[in-house]
């Protein structure tokens, strides 16, 4: 994932905003009955998380499923995936597995919202293969989508089928940087029970931002591949726990990195400090052992010379 990358955190301020005070109201005040919780990586893919799967491991999503609880499906935006495929990656995972794919490219980058409705629909009668694993379905804009295309996003968003979870992501300052802009569009997501995404990344702290539009929290957090990455969840841990004890029902939280062979292991300790702060019993995944270095023939052999 390049969105976001820095060649180093020196310097960068990496805090969390403070909350707005919108959220609190969004939330209700009042701790929810139960937090239902999500945490995984972006994809499950062997070549990306690297070390991640027991040697002989033949189906990756099957053993990706008993370690994380859900999954980024980021496949969903560069193709085109029937029915039946997403009813054969159902079949394989456990009962609690969701699934949060993202809305194919060619509505979001390529056409830009416009004239999508079908596109839309399509993508959703496809994903419905997933039934009750469905999480949410979610849409991520270019970065040079602007406050002036706001039109298309309100009826994208109004015309979006009735009943399926959405949540949205804007990644151009200017949704941020004007007060009126951000308070339109958080309108909008609110009316119609939008989740409004957010997004931690070292190199764009300009879209920073803790505006809940919907008493749930779709959070991608991506790494440096930097030792902070692990100090920069604490702050999280904070946040999420507050939340819960203002009304906060569901947790996403999806773990990306600049390289993502370091993703299971950061979900692996950001779920071992969710569960110390929150009191719950989240499976934390394997820890992936290093591989062994290869040994020197030619040296070992001078050895016993």
């Amino acid at each position: 994932m390049k969105f976001g990358s820095v060649e180093s955190v020196e310097g960068l301020d990496l805090s969390l905003p403070a909350d707005h005070p919108d959220t609190k109201k969004v939330l209700g005040g009042k701790e929810a009955k139960k937090l239902n919780i999500s945490v995984g990586c972006a994809k499950w893919n062997k070549t990306d998380l690297k070390n991640f799967y027991p040697k002989g491991t033949k189906d990756e999503l099957a053993y990706y499923s008993t370690q994380f609880n859900s999954i980024e499906l980021n496949a969903t935006f560069y193709q085109p995936y029937g029915k039946e495929q997403f009813q054969k990656w159902r079949e394989k995972t456990p009962a609690d597995f969701k699934f949060f794919p993202k809305i194919p490219q060619t509505i979001s980058h390529l056409k830009r919202l416009n004239g999508v409705k079908t596109l839309a629909d399509d993508f959703c009668n496809s994903v419905s293969g997933l039934e009750e694993k469905l999480g949410m379905i979610f849409l991520q804009m270019h970065d040079n989508f602007k406050p002036k295309d706001f039109e298309r996003l309100e009826k994208f968003v109004t015309e979006f089928p009735k009943g399926v979870p959405l949540a949205i992501e804007l990644r151009n300052a200017e949704w941020f940087n004007v007060k009126a802009d951000f308070e339109k569009v958080c309108d909008l997501f609110k009316k119609y029970k939008v989740t409004n995404v957010l997004v931690d990344t070292a190199g764009r702290r300009d879209i920073m931002h803790m505006r809940l539009t919907s008493p749930v929290a779709f959070i991608r957090y991506v790494g440096a591949n930097d030792p902070s990455d692990y100090d920069r969840l604490g702050p999280w841990i904070t946040r999420i726990a507050k939340w819960k004890k203002e009304g906060l029902k569901e947790l996403y939280f999806f773990v990306h990195q600049n390289l993502e062979k370091e993703s299971p292991l950061l979900s692996a300790y950001f779920i071992e400090q969710l569960n110390k702060k929150l009191g719950v019993k989240l499976h934390i995944p394997e820890r992936p052992e290093p591989p062994k270095p290869k040994a020197d023939k030619k040296k070992q052999a001078k050895l016993f010379e």
